[in-house]
């Protein structure tokens, strides 16, 4: 989906702009939709199901108040990371910390052994702890792309840079991704 795209393909931004005109319902349907994906987004960086949640409950009250000035400008799900991605920032200062994002277990192949269920968690601890070492900005776009599934573009979009600067973000966490986990795999 292109960024100038009419609403009628992007049916969240035409929730949103029902919700500009007065819809409270269409509000419902947003949470409904974006709920799960947003609080999976904060978790991933925070390792926090309740600060999760209470970060996606933010992301919703900025929503609402932003709908009567809301402009389909870009997909839906661009806008919205982009306002999840400033709090998660804002959260990241405020604690002082870095982002820290979670290793995804169904990028592996099953395992069923108990064995292997040992050196899965053995092997998600690393890809944790790898993670911890990228800048903020590479685990940010990786997660984008892989856990949203989102495009170079949208993610140019959401953070605020080029598409080029996105692709170095991305091919650069993979290549420390790879060295950092090459003795594990």
């Amino acid at each position: 989906m292109e960024d100038n795209e009419k609403p009628d393909s992007d049916p969240s931004a035409q929730l949103m702009l029902q919700l500009r005109d007065g819809d409270e319902a269409a509000f419902d349907q947003i949470v409904e939709r974006w709920q799960s994906p947003l609080i999976n987004f904060f978790y991933r960086s925070l390792s926090s199901y309740e600060q999760s949640e209470d970060l996606t409950q933010m992301v919703f009250v900025r929503l609402y108040r932003a709908a009567p000035n809301y402009e389909h400008r870009a997909r839906f799900s661009t806008y919205l990371f982009q306002i999840a991605r400033r709090l998660l920032i804002n959260e990241f200062r405020r604690s002082q910390r870095k982002p820290l994002d979670s290793w995804d277990p169904t990028e592996l192949h099953a395992i069923t052994s108990g064995q292997d269920h040992q050196r899965l968690t053995e092997l998600e601890e690393a890809f944790e702890q790898a993670l911890k070492k990228l800048p903020e900005n590479h685990r940010t776009a990786i997660l984008l792309l892989k856990q949203q599934e989102l495009s170079y573009q949208e993610i140019a979009n959401i953070m605020e840079a080029s598409e080029s600067a996105v692709k170095t973000w991305i091919f650069r966490a993979r290549q420390f991704l790879k060295q950092e986990l090459k003795d594990l795999v």
